[in-house]
């Protein structure tokens, strides 16, 4: 069948969930505790060992294949208009992010800001701290970036509900 790369990413969470759950019922139910002169199969609950490894098995191929076919089609997928691929992109994002919030940071300083004073009166001393690069050239970076990164987004969000991948299952 063929998804999308946003579907075949919500198949994932709904396989991983699925895997969760079943465990999570094995935990309960794999063993119980019954008291003293308790009929011990009155209260025995409801588990059936190899057709829950089986399904665990069968849960954990389908997450291997899945995450294989979404490792490949991000290795081998293009983003339009910024020639690189998915997997590419997945870490130029972090790389902009981080590179935003720094020129944001600097783009908001003030040329001169008043740090601390020392002393009373007349024989105070007070420090400044200074821009040492222009304030307006880091405006224009952090613009500059921020639109990249809104740019960029939005190419990936268009080919992961566009472009397909075929999966076997």
């Amino acid at each position: 069948m063929k998804y999308t790369s946003a579907e075949a990413a919500k198949l994932l969470r709904k396989l991983n969930e699925e895997k969760n759950s079943l465990m999570k019922r094995e935990e309960l139910s794999s063993v119980f505790i019954a008291a003293v002169g308790e009929n011990v199969e009155d209260v025995r609950p409801e588990y059936d060992y190899r057709k829950t490894q089986d399904g665990l098995e069968e849960l954990d191929r389908k997450i291997r294949v899945l995450k294989h076919a979404l490792n490949v089609f991000n290795l081998t997928q293009t983003v339009p208009g910024f020639d690189m691929t998915i997997d590419q992109v997945l870490v130029y994002i972090p790389q902009l992010s981080a590179q935003k919030a720094k020129l944001f940071g600097m783009a908001s300083r003030l040329p001169r800001e008043r740090m601390a004073a020392y002393g009373r009166g007349s024989s105070s001393i007070i420090e400044y701290s200074y821009a040492n690069f222009d304030i307006a050239q880091a405006q224009a970076d952090y613009e500059k970036v921020s639109e990249e990164l809104a740019r960029l987004q939005t190419a990936l969000d268009v080919v992961n509900n566009t472009e397909q991948l075929e999966l076997p299952f």
